[in-house]
Parts: C-alpha cells; sequence; structure tokens
C-alpha cells in the first residue's frame, strides 16, 4: 500500500483542514487524522504553509479527529515532510 499524501485542503465553507488525505472525487475529500488550521503566522500563503508550517506562538491548530469528510474543497496542496511534522502538532492553549 502506497503512503497517503499529508495534504491542506482549502473549503469554500468548511475553512482549513490538514490530514492523510484518503479519498478526493470532485469537491470532496476525505482526510485521515485531520486538523482545522484555525489561524497561523509564519506563512503568507497557504503554499507557504505546504512548505514550512506555521509559527507555534499564535497559530492555532485543532486536536486530531480520526475521519472528516470535507465538502466544498476548492483547493488541495500537498505538504513538505518538514511541513507535515510541524502541523501535525496540536496549538491550542487550555
Amino acid at each position: 500500500m502506497a503512503k497517503r499524501k499529508f495534504v491542506i485542503i482549502r473549503t469554500r465553507d468548511a475553512g482549513v483542514h490538514v490530514g492523510f488525505l484518503t479519498r478526493h472525487e470532485g469537491g470532496e475529500v476525505v482526510l485521515a487524522k485531520a486538523s482545522r488550521l484555525w489561524r497561523w503566522r509564519g506563512a503568507n500563503t497557504l503554499n507557504e504553509v505546504s512548505l514550512r508550517g506555521v509559527d507555534d506562538g499564535y497559530s492555532r491548530i485543532s486536536e486530531q479527529v480520526p475521519s472528516i469528510t470535507i465538502v466544498g474543497v476548492c483547493e488541495v496542496i500537498q505538504c513538505s515532510p518538514e511541513a507535515e511534522a510541524n502541523l501535525s502538532r496540536p496549538r491550542w492553549p487550555a
């Protein structure tokens, strides 16, 4: 089995998500080990986020859910290994 790609998903109505791409059909995507990227610094656009990730102080990344189906996807960006390591850590203070 091929390794699943870690991606950033931008939607029209549900914000920005990161996780492992399980399925992509038209405007619908299924992600495994998915988190929502709520806000970020350290990158100008999602292109830079996909290359390097985000900063630790201001950025907010939710806890992971096992799986999510996202409808209304308008962008899928594959992440570098560096960005994957950075974006896989939740950052949401209690």
